[in-house]
């Protein structure tokens, strides 16, 4: 009898009680293409159609969204390619709570409407007390729309030609801000930039000078900056965007701009991202004088620009909140992590691994140059894609595949990680080639 005829229907798969759980948790149609993909096997002879419900069931989802979480193994602290920062564990409770609904823009006391947000925007003063005010938008590049658009649409805004960049994805900062119908007066060099150049470019027309931290490159040599506190005293707003969002001094990165440094030296409004070293969400703050941030959350584009109340959550708990796992990764002791790759090395025999050393970085355009010791395992090159498709980052550097621990949280357990790379490398060895 030809095993085709075997295979079981679809709606005598779909009653399996695993199956049924599944499609009541998931969503009916994506159990219905886990069975269809697994009938198809079976007609293929793959798989013996008495498999087919098993089959299905160990290829369904863990949640209905297609995006898989990952264990970043590969050095760089905030990779952009799988989501930048990490949400601390009272973070991710945070959005769970406000998932559903919740007081996001309601006063429970009066019954009223409510300033929306006002626990994140509190917090972040909190902890950033130079800063008068706070506004939040959905990322750093909107945070600069908004304040280009509020402040100096029709004038313009004066900027180093050393600070023109390009900010990931082809997307460059002048192009940005000049589809806010701002008008750029650039000045000074590539390399070298001072107070002087600016006062010479500032006139009626300019709606604020723009000071923009180099966070993706750096310039050495012969090169000047202009300080902040000296564009202060130059009679207009200063905005100045620091990126990578510290919202104070880090002794880590001794380099890296902070919030609270540069308004007290005398910056109008601060603009971070909030999903690099603030360790948060993708957001963008904004932080500094009082009048202007109300002048830019007043204005009507920022309603286009507000975040959701799963971001003011997050940010909230962030900022409240333990270490997030973004600051443990940068502080994290380079001798504790040469251990951990040990162990882990012994724990996978016979899969040709060593304990090495490494050096990690920051990553997510920020604290470029700064590097970070660090310590990882390393395996054949040929782990790599098996690895990957279990969920598993790491990086290919010298033809081995290197696992660096400094972005494996600790409290992941190295027994259990040595077992997902066994089994992740027997299924790559098991899976047909195509």
């Amino acid at each position: 009898m030809d095993s085709r005829r075997r295979v079981p229907r679809t709606d005598a798969v779909l009653a399996d009680p695993r199956l049924a759980e599944a499609a009541r948790r998931l969503g009916r149609g994506i159990v219905k293409s886990a069975v269809v993909a697994a009938q198809e096997r079976a007609r293929r002879g793959e798989i013996a159609p008495e498999s087919v419900a098993d089959t299905a069931a160990a290829a369904l989802p863990s949640h209905a969204a297609t995006l898989r979480p990952v264990i970043n193994a590969t050095g760089v602290l905030l990779h952009t390619n799988l989501g930048r920062a990490p949400l601390s564990a009272a973070a991710r409770e945070a959005v769970l709570a406000a998932a559903g609904c919740t007081d996001v823009e309601y006063d429970l006391e009066t019954g009223r409407r409510a300033r929306r947000g006002e626990g994140a925007l509190a917090a972040v003063r909190e902890a950033c007390p130079a800063a008068e005010a706070v506004h939040v938008v959905n990322n750093n590049a909107a945070a600069l729309v908004l304040a280009a658009t509020a402040l100096a649409r029709d004038r313009e805004m004066v900027i180093s030609r050393g600070e023109m960049v390009e900010i990931g994805d082809g997307f460059r900062l002048p192009d940005l801000l000049v589809s806010t119908g701002a008008r750029l007066r650039e000045v000074g060099t590539t390399n070298r930039t001072t107070a002087a150049d600016y006062a010479a470019a500032v006139g009626p027309e300019t709606g604020f000078v723009l000071k923009v931290h180099p966070s993706n490159f750096r310039i050495e040599g012969f090169t000047a900056q202009a300080p902040v506190r000296e564009l202060a005293r130059l009679g207009v707003p200063v905005v100045v965007d620091i990126g990578s969002g510290l919202l104070a001094p880090d002794p880590a990165l001794p380099e890296e701009p902070d919030a609270a440094t540069v308004l007290r030296e005398g910056a109008d409004l601060v603009t971070a991202s909030g999903d690099k070293l603030l360790g948060g969400p993708q957001a963008g703050v904004i932080l500094g004088r009082a009048d202007l941030v109300e002048r830019l959350r007043r204005h009507p584009l920022a309603r286009a620009l507000r975040v959701d109340k799963l971001t003011l959550a997050a940010l909230e708990a962030t900022v409240r909140g333990p270490r997030t796992p973004t600051d443990e990764a940068l502080h994290a002791d380079a001798g504790v992590l040469r251990r951990r790759a040990e162990r882990l090395a012994e724990r996978l025999p016979g899969h040709d691994a060593a304990a090495v050393e490494s050096t990690a970085r920051v990553g997510g355009g920020g604290a470029p140059g700064v590097e970070l010791p660090s310590a990882a395992v390393s395996l054949p090159a040929s782990y790599a894609v098996p690895l990957r498709r279990a969920g598993v980052v790491g990086r290919l550097e010298s033809g081995r595949l290197l696992l660096d621990l400094r972005t494996v949280p600790a409290e992941l357990d190295d027994g259990e990680l040595a077992r997902r790379i066994e089994r992740a490398v027997a299924a790559g060895e098991e899976r047909p080639c195509t």
